[in-house]
């Protein structure tokens, strides 16, 4: 298997927070989201994992420096979607490539849904859901993609949302035009106009949430930490008890009070007084002494 992870957004809906890091290595109960997504993919017997990037390039290197059958591709220009995956194209296998928006945490079986997609026979396979904060790709009763875009369902026609996850036989890619800003949306419309069928799975009763904004990387921290997700446990170790996480050497002043729920990183330091309620803390943040923070990120 091979998988490429998209990552080279620039997090405009994350500011300022993405400012200091590109949304991808944000800290989830203190694991850089990228690391969990490339971890979850070897698992899966991912042989080669590409990593596109953009913005604040030079974390996504740091990163991934030590990391083997992790290949970064620096893109100088923002290419979007498809023009990355264009990019990737020359260094892609025979083999169909499952690709993975760096954004989003999820518990999707990804094994099944490479698997269904080799026997499909289908150049693409999309994994949707019905999420109706995002629905926006029309499907009809034999599980193909009508449309992209708002439209209005009937008895023969649902309404479902894109996880961010498909599955990409790599030769469809040399439509793309090269070195220049295309998103893949555009070339499934294309594929669409062509003739060509672009499979859909769809998921039920799984966790998946787009780290959007602030409030969706807040809620993501309160999800995990009140109720724990499905298939997680292999992804966190619990420190703290719940509904609290302290990682690796963090140091708490006297008299701090944490209420309802808080995840705090390693290294952090609380000091003195402070009080902190469904917070989330970065991995060595200060917090200082007597500050109160309520529904925010420290960083």
């Amino acid at each position: 298997m091979q998988a490429m992870i998209l990552a080279a957004g620039l997090g405009t809906r994350l500011r300022p927070f993405s400012l200091r890091r590109p949304k991808p290595l944000f800290p989830v109960l203190d694991k850089p989201l990228l690391q969990i997504s490339i971890e979850r993919l070897r698992r899966l017997g991912a042989g080669k994992i590409t990593v596109n990037a953009h913005h604040l390039a030079e974390q996504f290197a740091d990163f991934l420096s030590s990391e083997q059958d992790v290949f970064l591709q620096k893109e100088e220009t923002v290419l979007g979607t498809g023009g990355g995956l264009r990019m990737a194209f020359p260094g892609f296998g025979r083999d169909p490539v499952l690709v993975v928006n760096g954004d989003i945490h999820h518990n999707i079986d990804l094994v099944s849904i490479y698997e269904k997609h080799c026997v499909s026979g289908a150049q693409v396979s999309l994994v949707l859901h019905d999420f109706p904060r995002f629905n926006n790709v029309a499907v009809d009763a034999e599980n193909k993609v009508l449309a992209f875009g708002p439209e209005e369902g009937d008895e023969n026609v649902r309404i479902l949302a894109f996880t961010g996850i498909h599955v990409i036989n790599p030769q469809i890619l040399k439509k793309i035009p090269a070195n220049t800003f295309y998103d893949i949306i555009e070339l499934y419309r294309l594929l669409i106009a062509e003739g060509e069928v672009i499979k859909v799975i769809v998921v039920k009763d799984h966790f998946w949430t787009d780290m959007g904004t602030p409030r969706d990387y807040l809620k993501l921290h309160e999800v995990l930490l009140r109720q724990g997700v499905a298939g997680q446990n292999d992804d966190f170790a619990r420190k703290g008890g719940f509904p609290f996480y302290l990682g690796d050497g963090v140091r708490i002043g006297h008299d701090v009070q944490m209420m309802d729920w808080v995840c705090v990183g390693s290294r952090a330091m609380i000091g003195d007084g402070a009080s902190l309620t469904r917070v989330v803390v970065w991995d060595k943040a200060q917090v200082p002494a007597g500050a109160v923070f309520q529904d925010e990120i420290v960083i």
